[in-house]
């Protein structure tokens, strides 16, 4: 008897714990809800649900090695708990393994036939899938394949007369050009083909040129700054510039890979990093992320973004431009700084790391991969990766490669921290995350590190996300996007200050009805407004002065609108705030 009581006082137990963990999950408290949910299994290893839920918070992580870890334990405990499949099924889609996808998503559809979200992943597997052996079949062997750069002559692309935005004149990317730009971007203005074209080609020459391994010297008495993931987030770049200076000589920048996808803006990024290259090739150095590959750009939205912005052509020349892309830096040969980590092996010289042929698509194991991949753990040697991919790797094992290699520091990114940043391995390894707010859920901050030569002292500074209207989750993910995100319109706007051609509108189906963060409205006229209102159940009065004051209006704006709402004057954002 007494077993038997103490059994149900666990499984009671494991019941409350999991409450708190689904409470922590919601508030998007990621890591702390995997720990409750570790002690309810702890208790109760025998519920399909904890097991799956935790999968779901690895997930959020972007950790989908233990994802798939949990999910398949949930069907080992429940081969008829659907979500178990599910989620195994989303890990192996956000890592682009689209046919052991469709295995689950089949057999969740199996199992609930009527499920609206399954049928939807089961096609989208499908047609990936389709996709892949399409691709496979029209192949042509690397040592024939011609590169799309070849092909382009950006002079003879020519610029219409009506076209008012940044211009290149001849060949040379001046300071005045990358400053006006910006501008255009910030004011969501398209940059012309030709000159994104030329920044394109002439980035691509540079990094050809360069070794896979960078030295990098920093002149005593001078300072050097190493950011970590942007990962499309513009208006956070520009607040980094805004923060600690333009690149310059003066103020020379490395940005540690994982420019594009997530974020809405990679089209922006990018061109802006590389127009800085090519403006001043010292003046910012710029490392290969995990990010910068074609699988990922598949599933994560850069793909989709420079097809809507650009064109086809974009897709492939920027794909081939990330290949040249240098996998890791060295400053003052004391700091190492590279994306993702260390190797399965000991040993690995920087002779090793320069001699990597890098002008591929990253492989799925060797140097190459584990520098892209790989993350620290708090123990000691090495254990599989919780991504999936690469490994994991202890404080002994990054002790014994800065002893090998005479260095001092290791500077990585690859991984989203609550304060921007985290110091490891006895302090002898840094990781630094420059996107708050990841994802528009994540409530983390940025954080960037400034080091003064000689001694290369760390010193890091955190910031906080940019409060922007712009703000919002990629429309452009066609797979897996960081939460559930849904295109409902794409209307036309009327001028304003800050408009693009067109909005996309995307709304968080789990967090409606309105807030700010949860519902991205930046339309510039009311029927398509109305029209999206009415599909929630909203009232267009209700939910007026939190769109507007998301869109950019003070009080007093809201107050004026919601007088000329009352006087049945209001005919449109756009069009009252031409006025």
């Amino acid at each position: 008897m007494p077993s038997m009581d103490n059994e149900s006082s666990n499984v009671s137990q494991a019941e409350e714990i999991k409450v708190q963990a689904n409470e922590a999950f919601k508030a998007h408290k990621y890591g702390q809800a995997i720990d409750l949910y570790t002690q309810a299994i702890e208790l109760n290893s025998q519920n399909a649900v904890y097991w799956a839920n935790r999968a779901f918070a690895h997930t959020k992580l972007e950790e989908y090695g233990s994802a798939m870890q949990d999910a398949t334990k949930a069907i080992e405990v429940d081969p008829k708990y659907s979500k178990g499949y599910y989620r195994r099924g989303a890990a192996y889609l956000a890592m682009g393994k689209f046919k052991e996808a469709l295995k689950d998503f089949q057999q969740v559809k199996k199992i609930c036939p009527n499920d609206p979200d399954a049928t939807k992943k089961l096609k989208e597997c499908e047609k990936a899938v389709m996709k892949l052996k399409f691709e496979e079949a029209i192949s042509v062997p690397e040592s024939e394949r011609r590169f799309v750069a070849d092909s382009i002559d950006y002079h003879s692309i020519e610029v219409e007369p009506q076209y008012s935005g940044a211009k290149i004149e001849g060949d040379v990317v001046t300071l005045d050009f990358v400053k006006k730009m910006m501008d255009d971007f910030k004011n969501q203005k398209c940059l012309h083909k030709r000159y994104a074209f030329q920044i394109v080609l002439q980035m691509r020459k540079m990094l050809r040129s360069q070794p896979s391994l960078v030295d990098i010297n920093v002149p005593d008495g001078s300072h050097f700054t190493v950011c970590g993931d942007v990962h499309g987030q513009f208006y956070d770049l520009i607040n980094i510039f805004e923060l600690n200076g333009l690149p310059s000589e003066e103020n020379p920048y490395l940005f540690n890979g994982d420019f594009v996808d997530r974020g809405s803006f990679s089209v922006e990024v990018i061109l802006t990093l590389f127009a800085l290259k090519c403006m001043c090739p010292s003046a910012i150095y710029l490392a290969r992320g995990n990010h910068e590959s074609r699988s990922m750009n598949k599933i994560y939205g850069f793909e989709g973004e420079v097809r809507s912005k650009l064109s086809e052509k974009f897709v492939e020349l920027f794909a081939e431009v990330f290949c040249c892309l240098p996998l890791a830096h060295v400053i003052n040969q004391k700091v190492f700084v590279v994306h993702g980590g260390l190797f399965s092996v000991d040993g690995v010289k920087l002779s090793d790391i320069k001699a990597i042929d890098r002008f591929c698509e990253p492989p799925e194991e060797g140097l190459m991969c584990e520098l892209l991949w790989s993350d620290p753990q708090p123990f000691p040697g090495r254990g599989p990766s919780k991504r999936g991919v690469g490994l994991s790797f202890g404080a002994d094992v990054t002790r014994k490669f800065l002893q090998d290699n005479n260095l001092d520091l290791i500077v990585r990114s690859h991984e989203v921290k609550d304060e921007g940043y985290e110091i490891e391995h006895d302090g002898k390894l840094i990781t630094i995350f420059s996107a708050p707010n990841y994802c528009d859920q994540m409530g983390n901050k940025g954080a960037y590190i400034r080091f003064e030569a000689p001694d290369l002292k760390p010193n890091i500074v955190t910031f906080s996300a940019v409060v922007s209207s712009f703000v919002f989750p990629s429309t452009f993910n066609n797979h897996f996007p960081p939460r559930k995100c849904f295109n409902l319109a794409r209307v036309s706007c009327c001028p304003m200050p800050f408009t693009a051609r067109w909005w996309m509108v995307a709304v968080n189906s789990s967090l409606c009805p309105f807030n700010p963060t949860s519902l991205y409205l930046l339309i510039a006229n009311q029927k398509p407004l109305k029209r999206l209102l009415r599909y929630l159940g909203l009232s267009f009065e209700m939910a007026l002065s939190t769109i507007i004051f998301g869109c950019g209006f003070d009080l007093n704006e809201i107050r004026m609108v919601n007088g000329a709402l009352a006087r049945g004057s209001f005919d449109g954002i756009g069009a009252w705030r031409a006025r």
